[in-house]
């Protein structure tokens, strides 16, 4: 297993952009990196699997709903150093629309809560740098 920590080379990270209804699907990261931040479900690539099936496998591990993964929209590095310079974190990030399928959202796996957000309470959450230059990109915010 490649470690997420301390990682000798960077890591693979999908997103799923979902907007149904006016909404988007966003959950509160319960893990490090942006621990606490609110972003698009996704999390680290596995070994054999497409950026598609990622994207899908992460949405429903954690937030409960089924997803339709279409192309990528967004990519960016995220790169995190400790105190002492060192590289902490190292992904290269895709995310991807997709299109809601079925299901609710409840926060699981990593994510500490799971919900749809519309624009105006989006203000309202500490979103991820990251998440907020994506949902500006594809004008869901101003």
């Amino acid at each position: 297993m490649v470690n997420r920590v301390y990682p000798e080379s960077p890591r693979v990270g999908v997103g799923a952009l979902v907007i149904h209804e006016n909404k988007v699907l966003l959950i509160k990261r319960g893990v490090a990196p942006s621990e606490g931040l609110w972003a698009v479900p996704g999390g680290s690539l596995e070994l054999g699997e497409t950026l598609q099936a990622g994207a899908e496998r992460e949405t429903l591990e954690e937030t409960g709903v089924k997803v339709s993964v279409k192309k990528p929209v967004y990519a960016f590095d995220y790169i995190e150093r400790d105190d002492d310079g060192n590289i902490k974190f190292h992904f290269v990030i895709v995310d991807l629309w997709a299109d809601y399928v079925s299901g609710e959202p409840v926060g699981r796996d990593d994510a500490l809560e799971a919900r749809w957000v519309g624009k105006e309470g989006i203000k309202t959450l500490p979103l991820g740098e990251n998440t907020l230059k994506l949902l500006k990109f594809v004008h869901f915010l101003d």
